[in-house]
């Protein structure tokens, strides 16, 4: 069986090994390596081919018998095939950024577009921008002419592309940007694909501008690169459904609700019907700081509670293909909703106030259940993806898997 591989310098982040497993019959694997041993793994006999991302898709160049046209112009390689003793490059990128583009109603024509970075992937994005008619493209770099510290020079930009590595995992949360600046954007697309949305992403979103993650625009590209190694072509309708298969398959699902209203009996049981790991945001802080949240809560107040309980949300939120359950008050704290989003679909569970205990629960029981959810419910209602009432365990857990599993569900 023909062995390809992805190279990079770090790698953990990747899901190409899950993408090329469903688009061909041959093994993919991931590359780690550092630039002195770049020609030696490329010039391995054991490999067949190549994909080439951050930071070596110029570097790469020097090292190849043939490139492409497309490739050259650009000026990187991202897809690298051994043929007849030769190593040859193309750039599969441009067809993948141009995907992400079409298929998400963006048209660049006529548009002040800024990119964010100057690296390979830059040159693949102002190549399709170029192409599609863009009004005028800048660059902006951290030391350039265009840089950071003059975004508002461009403050009339209609379109902007992040193509740094600035929010990508383990780093997310890290936003390149202040979209405060940038009243008349209308279009933000970020190249990252991990998280699913990166703060980038949900800043965009929270002000009305469309926004895209990277995703399609990996698979689509991997699409292209799979057509190089194998010398066959692949159906729009495969790649579509790829895309949509990877994107379920990296979606966290994460439960949020009143306190007692099932969260975790209905995520623990959710979870095992789908074959998925569990995670109670309590639970864990428990574990984690040794505390009782009850006892705590009593003696520190339910501020430094809200402290940990971020800590946790966290690191749990980075995870993919896990069903999380969240404590009643996690809506309370601003900053979990981008932690939660970035790879979550968000599930209000509902259910019936009078139904609801207040025992071993002292901010319940202090406030009164009537009370905490006036104060919350705007909170779970702007949040949530999906709402769900919690009136019989057997056809909520039916409801929930039917649905999670419906193509037309929004993640």
């Amino acid at each position: 069986m023909q062995c390809y591989g992805l190279i990079g310098e770090t790698l953990k982040h990747s899901f190409s090994p899950q993408i090329h497993k469903l688009l061909g019959n041959y093994t993919y694997e991931l590359c780690e390596t550092n630039e002195n041993n770049l020609e030696n793994l490329i010039k391995n006999p054991q490999y067949n081919g190549f994909n080439i991302t951050i930071p070596y898709k110029k570097t790469v160049m020097k090292y190849l018998d043939e490139i492409s046209t497309d490739a050259l112009k650009i000026g990187s390689v991202n897809t690298i095939v051994k043929k007849n003793n030769k190593l040859i490059g193309y750039n599969t990128d441009y067809y993948g950024f141009k995907y992400l583009l079409d298929t998400n109603g963006i048209n660049p024509k006529g548009l002040k577009s800024l990119i964010l970075g100057s690296g390979g992937a830059c040159a693949t994005v102002y190549a399709v921008l170029e192409n599609l008619g863009a009004r005028e493209i800048v660059i902006i770099s951290r030391n350039g002419e265009n840089n950071y510290d003059n975004l508002n020079i461009h403050s009339d930009a209609d379109i902007i592309i992040n193509t740094t590595p600035v929010g990508m995992y383990p780093n997310s949360g890290e936003c390149p940007i202040d979209f405060d600046i940038f009243p008349k954007c209308r279009y933000a697309v970020d190249l990252i694909y991990n998280p699913l949305r990166t703060k980038f992403v949900i800043e965009a979103q929270k002000r009305n501008i469309t926004s895209v993650g990277g995703i399609s625009m990996l698979v689509a590209q991997a699409k292209k690169a799979s057509e190089l190694f194998t010398e066959k072509t692949i159906s729009k309708t495969k790649e579509k459904n790829i895309i949509q298969k990877i994107i379920r398959r990296k979606s966290n699902i994460v439960f949020i609700g009143m306190p007692g209203c099932g969260k975790t009996l209905v995520g623990k049981l959710l979870a095992k019907r789908i074959n998925r790991p569990f995670f109670d945001t309590d639970k864990i802080i428990e574990e984690k700081y040794n505390i009782i949240i009850k006892k705590f809560i009593q003696e520190y107040g339910e501020s430094e509670f809200r402290k940990l309980e971020t800590e946790v949300i966290k690191e749990i939120g980075k995870l993919n293909h896990v069903v999380i359950s969240t404590g009643g008050g996690a809506v309370t704290t601003k900053e979990n909703y981008f932690y939660l989003k970035q790879n979550g679909l968000i599930i209000w569970l509902k259910r019936d106030l009078r139904k609801l205990s207040t025992k071993e629960r002292p901010i319940s029981k202090a406030l009164g259940i009537e009370e905490l959810f006036r104060r919350r419910k705007d909170l779970y209602k702007n949040w949530c993806d999906l709402s769900v009432e919690n009136i019989s365990l057997k056809n909520t857990l039916k409801y929930l898997e039917e649905k999670i599993n419906h193509e037309n569900t929004h993640y």
